[in-house]
């Protein structure tokens, strides 16, 4: 078609059409097969005339319908325009002929990009970085408007402001060297010499975001990143040059071709690199990440230096260098994982690069020679196993969902309705063949990463079910299997014919899978799923799967050697789904395909166990072996699930540690009927109760150990969820599991006590630090090494704080008080908070101080029992004696004892009549108030009261608080109650009142009173306040009581005066 002297260039659009440039010639067709290219497979279209060669940068083509890339040949417009700048503008592909053109004014300047946006818009730009919008008007002409530079939010500043927001006035000596187009954010980005410009565009303006200065801070990062390890670094910093060539969209941003090179070295070589700059505005952010690639040609020129480069979208770090030369491929370096960085050279004679692009997410070529090109991976050899690859990719090649690139424009659509299951699967397969890109750009399409929550479910939902096919995968390629796999089963087929082989093939699969996941990005963005009913980490269920696996190999082992014992549970558990075996197949065949269901074989042993020990004579060996034979095979599936669980716990990490996963209840943990859990338990009791008392020694030995084993998988299935409840924001649920925990693990443990089994108690009561069977061991042994070694072991655990409140509890202070030298601190620590015992240990010890001071402390806290009080005063009392206290401490100390027991010898002294009339008992009665001891003395119970009861009563006034009880009036009420005791009838008008009183109560209150030097006057109730009182209105019935009382009332104050 073309000489060999005539200039060609190509562009490939990334729906799926190309164009060629030959002479004034442009050439257009469709490369996917779809209905359009059916009807309308190639356009040949004439170009503006021009004195220079047309390029294919300066074609464009608009869609102007929604449909996209399979939108009809009416709806595709296209423009040319040369490089003096006159625009040709075809507004339908369908009508060749039919075109008008346009002068577009570039200010002198030759035109070089040209791309299509939204609608029918076009922009323009010339190699001085001039931009002009051209689209058509409602008639079809052409209209063009010059895009303003520096007329964003910061417009009409000055230079030198705006430059601090890194938005400057457009240079005159600038190069524009790429131009591109954001459909998704409706934005236009543009790369020149120095700067990196963004436009927002609508459909009737447009404005300026930002401008981006490069010059310096990128020059920077490349310097430093390629020559920044040598020595005179800033010697070399100062002479480098760099030349930015392209520009393109990826993933994690602005992706920027560079060449640097520094004229001194030799020899001169000119480095690649790939600069991506995550557009966040302005100003231009400080993390820019800098990828030196390995195409470091010979520096010749900089007018040479013409690399430019395609990236397709979702291939995630995937670049490809081009030159008419060569295509190179390498990495951004910003995704996961290291893509291989290779050299496609294309150097046969008469063979070039015309041009590229991307189409359905690969990177195409156009070659002189051979036309278009698709850049894919090398396949490889799968990491998989031989047999399963190749059953692999037939049951995946089924649902086509690896299209060729001519279907791949048409697929795309296809692939987002078909099931993600499937393509998940394909992903998976080319991640096994090591097609890490294409692996990554199938996930990409189907769970892009910046997809919302929904979607995240949807991926939980689908990793899950893709797991779960391939732990129970049908292995279609054995011949037994032709009828039995389901025609809609697409999956992970095994053609292994020996179980065991098949189940080793799915545990090797299985870890890819995990791999794989991570290598995509998948495995960090899991959730939950739903797991026999509650909610669980996906993650956690992926190594659930594991487990599984290991534990079904186990169980295949022991299936070998005791085929009787396991094809009768295998039976009883097919029997129970209703599962039908087919002629071709045995039993085994069929449980053992559905791994994820490996768990219902545990009660299906027991209810065979419990056959045949109802059947079974106890005095034959069948009778307790097959209870020894199955806690082995129960024992070692448990101990393989818990080993992979922990050998395997990396590759299942959450990198996320703070990301809040609901409760974990291992499988192996699993509670209900056929629970796990429930399974041990109830061989526990099977081993205990009805083989062990008929077992001799070496049985009873064996099943020791086997039992061990099962309470070992039991306790951590408790440890494993308990540490995946946070113990702050799940408190309630977390002391409720742990108290369960607690009593469960009690129950399983007291019985090897009870037995004897001290050794295997010891053991599992260490590693799940039962602390109570083991102070029961310790006691019942009388080993008090092993308790002082507890202490020592368990001390970061307070080990001695439970053996201390062991004692108390159990009531053996004698032993809690007598602890060895080595324990007296953690002792006096936990006696703190017991310091009713506190003070034995301190005297114990000889700190009769703090013995002092913990008495005297216990005494004023003690209000319920008068005895104790006093018996805590006096021992503090000794304690102060038999001291170190400076001796006027002691007294002072002393003193302020002897003030409270004057208090207590008020209550002590109360009369014994009067306490068997209150049915108080001295040693056990209650600590009295004041107010409650005055109510005694003076009570009509106390009928042998005399002036001393009530003399009493009138001194405990002095310890009442004036502010909540009225003294006076309460003095009164002592006086009331006093006069009240004697019958004042046998004095009459003619005795003399002083003689006629002289032996009452009341008199010789006051002589005592007198006797201590108390004045009568200040003391004594006002007399008037006596006479009204309600208590005396039957001694005031008789007129000469008045007379009585104010006349000893006036007598006995006067004898003070």
């Amino acid at each position: 078609m073309a000489e060999a002297e005539d200039q060609l260039t190509v562009r490939i659009d990334e729906r799926g059409w190309a164009w060629l440039v030959c002479g004034e010639k442009l050439i257009i067709w469709k490369i996917g097969q779809t209905a359009v290219a059916k009807f309308s497979v190639c356009k040949e279209l004439q170009l503006p005339p021009s004195e220079f060669s047309c390029l294919a940068d300066l074609v464009a083509i608009s869609c102007q319908s929604s449909a996209g890339d399979v939108a009809p040949v009416q709806a595709i417009s296209v423009m040319a325009v040369s490089r003096e700048g006159t625009a040709r503008y075809w507004p339908s592909l369908a009508h060749e002929g039919s075109y008008s053109d346009t002068a577009v004014d570039l200010c002198g300047n030759l035109s070089n990009f040209l791309i299509a946006f939204k609608g029918s818009g076009f922009v323009l730009s010339s190699s001085k970085n001039h931009l002009v919008r051209l689209g058509p008007d409602s008639s079809g002409k052409l209209q063009q408007r010059t895009l303003q530079q520096g007329q964003g939010v910061l417009s009409g500043i000055g230079r030198r402001v705006s430059s601090l927001f890194g938005m400057l006035a457009t240079p005159t000596d600038v190069t524009l060297h790429s131009m591109l187009w954001d459909k998704e954010k409706d934005c236009l980005y543009t790369l020149t010499s120095s700067n990196v410009n963004k436009w927002e565009v609508d459909e009737n303006s447009e404005r300026q975001v930002f401008s981006w200065d490069i010059s310096r801070i990128l020059k920077e990062n490349i310097s430093d990143a390629i020559w920044g390890s040598e020595s005179n670094y800033e010697e070399i910093k100062a002479g480098v040059n760099v030349k930015y060539l392209d520009l393109q969209l990826g993933q994690d941003g602005l992706v920027i071709l560079a060449a640097a090179w520094h004229p001194r070295d030799t020899p001169c070589v000119a480095y690649y690199s790939l600069v991506t700059v995550e557009d966040q505005g302005s100003p231009m952010p400080d993390e820019i990440s800098v990828e030196v690639t390995k195409y470091n040609p010979p520096f010749q020129s900089e007018e040479l230096l013409n690399c430019q480069f395609v990236l397709p979208r979702f291939s995630g770090q995937a670049a490809y260098l081009f030159t008419e030369e060569l295509v190179f491929a390498c990495s951004t370096g910003t995704g996961r994982g290291a893509v291989p960085e290779e050299k496609i050279p294309f150097s046969f004679p008469g063979d070039r690069l015309l041009g590229a692009g991307c189409c359905a997410d690969l990177p195409v070529f156009f070659s002189r020679n051979s036309g278009l090109l698709a850049v894919v991976a090398r396949e490889s050899a799968s990491i998989l196993p031989e047999d399963m690859e190749d059953s692999l990719s037939s049951s995946v090649t089924g649902a086509a969902v690896e299209a060729t690139l001519l279907e791949s424009s048409s697929r795309m659509e296809t692939i987002a309705q078909e099931d993600k299951t499937t393509i998940l699967k394909a992903a998976f397969l080319r991640f096994c063949r090591r097609d890490i890109l294409g692996a990554q750009s199938m996930v990409d399409e189907i769970f892009p990463p910046d997809s919302d929550l929904d979607a995240d479910a949807e991926l939980d939902r689908t990793v899950t079910q893709v797991s779960v096919d391939l732990v129970d995968d049908y292995p279609s390629s054995d011949p037994r299997w032709a009828e039995s796999v389901p025609d809609e089963t697409v999956g992970f087929s095994h053609t292994s014919l020996i179980l065991l082989h098949q189940l080793e093939d799915k545990m090797k699969a299985h870890c890819f899978f995990i791999d794989f996941l991570h290598q995509v990005g998948l495995f960090e963005r899991l959730g939950t799923a739903q797991v026999r009913g509650i909610p669980q980490a996906t993650r956690l269920l992926l190594c659930e799967h594991g487990e599984k696996l290991s534990a079904a190999i186990v169980l295949k082992n022991h299936h070998s050697k005791l085929p009787d014992l396991v094809n009768a549970g295998i039976l009883i558990a097919l029997n129970k789904k209703g599962t039908d075996i087919p002629l071709s197949l045995t039993p085994a065949d069929v449980f053992f395909r559905e791994v994820s269901q490996i768990d219902s074989i545990f009660e299906c042993f027991l209810v065979e166990e419990e056959r045949v020990l109802k059947e079974v004579h106890v005095e034959t060996v069948e009778w307790a072996q097959i209870v020894v034979d199955l806690n082995n095979i129960i024992k070692d599936m448990l101990q393989a699930a818990g080993q992979y669980r922990q050998t395997q716990a990396s590759r299942y990490q959450n990198a996320d540690s703070s990301k809040k996963e609901p409760e974990y209840i291992p499988w192996t943990a699993s509670s209900g009927v056929a629970g796990v859990r429930t399974v041990i338990v109830r061989q526990h009791e099977v081993i205990l109760k009805a083989v062990y008392p008929q077992a001799d020694t070496v049985l009873r030995n064996t099943l020791n150990e086997q039992l061990v084993a099962l309470l070992d998988s039991y306790l951590d299935g408790y440890v494993s969820q308990l540490r995946s409840l946070n113990r702050l924001s799940d408190q309630e649920r977390y002391n409720n599991l742990e108290m369960e925990y607690t009593q469960k693990r009690s129950d399983l443990l007291s019985p090897l006590l009870s037995l004897g089994q001290y050794q295997w108690a010891a053991a599992l009561a260490e590693k799940y630090c039962d602390f109570d069977i083991l102070v029961q061991l310790c006691e019942q042994t009388d080993n008090q090494s092993r308790l002082q070694r507890y202490m020592t072991k368990f001390a970061d655990q307070y080990f001695s704080d439970f053996l201390f409140r062991w004692y108390m509890e159990k009531g053996k202070r004698g032993k809690l008080l007598s602890q060895p030298i080595s324990q007296h601190e953690q002792l006096a620590s936990f006696l703190q908070s017991h310091e009713h015992l506190s003070w034995l240990h301190e005297i114990n010890i000889q700190d009769f101080e703090k013995a002092h001071k913990t008495l005297y402390a216990l005494a004023n806290t003690e209000t319920r029992y008068f005895a104790k009080k006093k018996t805590l005063l006096s021992l503090s009392k000794l304690a102060a004696l038999a001291s170190d206290f400076p001796e006027d401490l002691v007294q002072e100390k002393v003193e302020e004892i002897a003030e409270q027991e004057c208090f207590l010898l008020h209550q002590e002294t109360l009369p014994k009549q009067l306490l068997d009339e209150k049915q108080l008992i001295p040693d056990t009665m209650p600590l009295l108030t004041a107010h409650n001891l005055i109510n005694l003395y003076i009570c009509d119970e106390n009928r042998r009261a005399n002036e001393y009861d009530f003399k009493k009563a009138l001194d405990l006034l002095e310890y009442i608080d004036q502010e909540e009880v009225d003294i006076e009036a309460l003095k009164c009420d002592i006086f009331c109650k006093a006069l009240q005791r004697d019958d004042w009838s046998s004095s009459d008008g003619n005795d003399d009142p002083i003689e006629a009183a002289k032996d009452s109560i009341f008199i010789k209150i006051l002589q005592k009173l007198i006797k201590e030097g108390i004045s009568l006057k200040e003391y004594l109730p006002d007399v008037k306040d006596l006479l009204q009182s309600e208590e005396l209105e039957r001694l005031l019935a008789k007129s000469y009581f008045e007379f009585v009382l104010r006349a000893n009332y006036e007598h006995y104050q006067e004898l003070q005066m």
